[in-house]
């Protein structure tokens, strides 16, 4: 169940491509926000840092196509399930809901989104800050780097996947309470903050009629744009947080991204997990305020 009833307004829709796309806001004042969520997630993993964060700006939390409460269209028809996509995404509803530039705030793949929305879009961003971002490991120009079994496996599995029968099933085990809060208890550093809200608020959505169909589509997609290919054509600041008990994206890895003279201040944040704006709220939201309170204020969109 949401604890947080009172806070939120019913999501508002817009339409994209002929698409609805579900989305929050909150905030009058100030320059604008865009929060953009990781794989299988949704706006509602903002839930902690959109009331704290809109005291001081105009916030949008967007679900992605695919995921949360946006439309889930087959895979290859009328859209394709892509990194570039997702970022054009981002970038129209900038120009057409929001109405002028944002800092886009992303977590996991969503600051490759975010990054890809900047750099197809120069004029949208005022910056970009990542929440422990997706290293995409298993990206085809990185697999020769990895342990001759992810290697070798994760194509084999990537070919299994893509059985619709095969596929079908491995989604519908994956996609239950249990299961869920077993990958979430992994990922977050607390266990403490992996609750039957948070189980809820990702399970809800894989229910959706084609949601088997973009999780497959997603786990078969090894190409497009990496971290540090975006990084050093971003036309805007940068600013990297990185919760250090992180399963999945390993913080030696992540240092390096912190080379780039885009990148303001990477910063550590001890003990925390893959999902710092809902592990560690407190942290994430005093660290963002101070650094958008620290940028230059915005030139409206032509």
């Amino acid at each position: 169940m949401n604890t947080y009833p009172n806070v939120f307004n019913p999501s508002k829709t817009w339409l994209w491509q002929g698409f609805p796309i579900s989305y929050q806001t909150q905030g009058t004042n100030g320059p604008a926000v865009i929060l953009v969520h990781g794989f299988g997630a949704s706006w509602w993993h903002w839930r902690k840092n959109i009331p704290v964060l809109a005291e001081n700006y105009r916030v949008y939390a967007i679900d992605l196509i695919g995921f949360g409460g946006s439309a889930k269209p087959q895979p290859g028809e009328k859209i394709t399930y892509t990194l570039e996509t997702w970022g054009q995404q981002v970038a129209d509803f900038c120009r057409e809901v929001v109405g002028e530039p944002a800092f886009l705030v992303g977590n996991s793949i969503g600051c490759i989104v975010a990054m890809q929305a900047a750099v197809s879009n120069p004029d949208i961003a005022l910056g970009t800050a990542l929440l422990n971002c997706s290293l995409r490991l298993l990206h085809d120009r990185k697999r020769l780097s990895l342990p001759w079994t992810k290697r070798v496996g994760a194509p084999i599995l990537q070919k299994l996947l893509s059985i619709p029968a095969v596929g079908d099933f491995f989604f519908n085990q994956l996609a239950k309470p249990k299961t869920v809060k077993k990958i979430l208890l992994q990922a977050y550093g607390n266990g403490d903050t992996v609750t039957d809200e948070l189980v809820d608020i990702l399970m809800t959505p894989a229910k959706d009629a084609g949601a088997a169909a973009v999780f497959l589509a997603f786990t078969a997609y090894s190409s497009g744009p990496l971290p540090e290919d975006l990084l050093p054509v971003l036309p805007c600041p940068a600013i990297i947080l990185w919760g250090t008990a992180d399963p999945w994206e390993p913080i030696d890895l992540g240092r390096e991204l912190a080379n780039f003279p885009q990148v303001q201040k990477f910063i550590l944040l001890e003990g925390v997990g893959h999902c710092p704006q809902d592990e560690a709220p407190e942290l994430v939201n005093s660290i963002l305020q101070d650094w958008m309170s620290e940028q230059p204020p915005s030139i409206p969109l032509s």
